[in-house]
């Protein structure tokens, strides 16, 4: 009855939205373990972002979204427009009532396709047309296609898997089918979601690297991701001319954003903070920071910064205000529709973010609550866990020093008080009967008995001895 509805409402608003020529084509940029500081727009210094940076130049950039810890429980919020507390379910996993933005473009009269990265379940080989998808080009889809995404990978093709052995490149592959996909439907209008396969490890060379194939001594990792990112950049920089080839690009609004924070073990250089280390499935909020890049010529603002908040969930209202594709009204979304701050208008900022997430292991677990999951609250200068531990994010932004509620006062007190609130608005959120399936949440369960493993601490012990100078702050 659901998708019945779903139909009912969105042909309703298809009808009314005039020649397709009058639709703007929608896509979609999730790139995989970038963030914030990785970015030369955002005073990242360690990389080649020229594209990126263009088209922060003459689009919109916000400085505070954030996205989930790893990268499953940020793809579920960005397809469903959803807290993960309503509807995440294990790693690897969308469940398949979720209603994804793919099948509410489909439903609209939109042509819609998916490239690059999957990881959402291989239970069924017509999963991504089942969430709205017609048209794929996936790594990590069908378990056949092997775990190989760089250099000589296996990619699926609208459900068939083709191996590749003569030196050939994942993004490479799925960028010529995203090509191959805009040209198809250059008549319009179209979605393109584009998770890419870059930059996740392993740090390997790329087809630009001077040691791609063996071609000369293997440089390290730090040096390949460098070059990673500079070829992600590259192909970002190919779609753009081609849509301009077209004559799409005034057409077609383009969001660029990243699904968690940078790989563990990269040390990137940016003007503000100096040296940073990435800090992937970490909940500091430093750790969850990712950038956001708007780009659509002539019809929202050009070169503008907005230092709004924004969380993955918002960008589901955001795209379909834009499309003009309406949001079934039973179903409930979390995020915030950004349109209005796209077009230089004040909208409905954010007043904080909500985060539940699932951990992967035990290590992971030292801020998990009674639901198995880490959940907290923040805004720009002040974060709550559910555990009760509070933190001026002004003055210790990796979360080394938490403060005593009661001993709070003042804008840190108010603060506290708003953030419970919001940690409240989701105690009765997750469905009944949703099962939570998680590696960590055993050591969750160890945790709120009293047993919390060693190795729980890990993460935040490493943190302290790197700051071991950073003063408490003051409440």
């Amino acid at each position: 009855m659901k998708f019945f509805c779903l139909t009912l409402v969105v042909v309703g608003v298809t009808l009314s939205c005039g020649r397709a020529a009058d639709r703007p084509n929608v896509i979609v940029i999730l790139v995989d373990d970038l963030g914030y500081e990785c970015v030369g727009a955002n005073g990242g210094k360690s990389y080649r972002t020229p594209v990126l940076d263009r088209l922060a130049a003459t689009g919109v950039r916000f400085t505070h979204c954030f996205a989930q810890p790893n990268c499953t429980p940020t793809r579920v919020q960005l397809m469903s427009g959803q807290s993960n507390v309503r509807n995440y379910v294990k790693f690897g996993f969308l469940d398949p009532a979720v209603i994804t933005f793919g099948q509410l473009f489909k439903s609209a009269g939109y042509a819609t396709g998916i490239v690059g990265k999957w990881q959402l379940g291989h239970e069924q080989p017509d999963r991504p047309r089942h969430f709205g998808f017609e048209e794929h080009c996936l790594h990590h889809y069908l378990p056949t296609d092997g775990k190989l995404r760089y250099a000589n990978p296996s990619i699926t093709y609208d459900g068939q898997v083709r191996p590749f052995k003569n030196g050939e490149y994942g993004p490479d592959l799925t960028s010529d089918y995203a090509l191959e996909f805009i040209t198809r439907h250059k008549s319009g209008p179209f979605l393109l979601y584009y998770p890419m396969i870059l930059t996740h490890g392993p740090f390997e060379p790329t087809p630009e690297s001077p040691d791609y194939l063996g071609r000369a001594p293997d440089r390290g990792k730090q040096a390949h991701f460098a070059d990673m990112v500079a070829y992600m950049d590259k192909l970002i920089g190919r779609l753009i001319a081609h849509l301009e080839e077209l004559g799409l690009r005034e057409n077609t609004l383009i969001l660029f954003t990243g699904d968690n924070g940078t790989g563990k073990g990269i040390v990137s250089s940016t003007e503000q903070k100096g040296e940073v280390e990435g800090g992937k499935a970490s909940t500091a909020v430093s750790d969850m920071h990712v950038p956001l890049i708007a780009n659509w010529p002539g019809k929202i603002s050009s070169g503008r910064t907005c230092g709004d908040l924004v969380d993955l969930t918002d960008f589901l209202p955001t795209i379909c205000a834009a499309a003009g594709v309406a949001i079934p009204h039973d179903l409930r979304i979390d995020g915030i529709s950004f349109l209005p701050q796209l077009r230089g208008e004040l909208g409905r900022p954010r007043e904080w973010i909500y985060s539940f997430w699932a951990p992967l292991r035990p290590t992971q677990t030292a801020k998990v609550g009674a639901r198995g999951a880490v959940e907290q609250a923040f805004d720009r200068n002040f974060k709550l866990y559910s555990i009760g531990e509070f933190y001026d994010l002004r003055g210790d932004p990796e979360e080394i020093h938490p403060l005593k509620i009661s001993g709070l006062s003042g804008e840190a007190a108010v603060a506290a008080k708003k953030l419970q609130s919001a940690l409240d608005q989701f105690a009765d959120a997750r469905p009944a009967g949703l099962p939570l399936i998680s590696p960590g949440v055993a050591a969750a369960k160890a945790r709120a008995d009293g047993a919390v493993p060693e190795a729980g601490r890990a993460k935040r012990t490493k943190r302290q001895a790197r700051q071991e100078q950073l003063p408490n702050p003051k409440p």
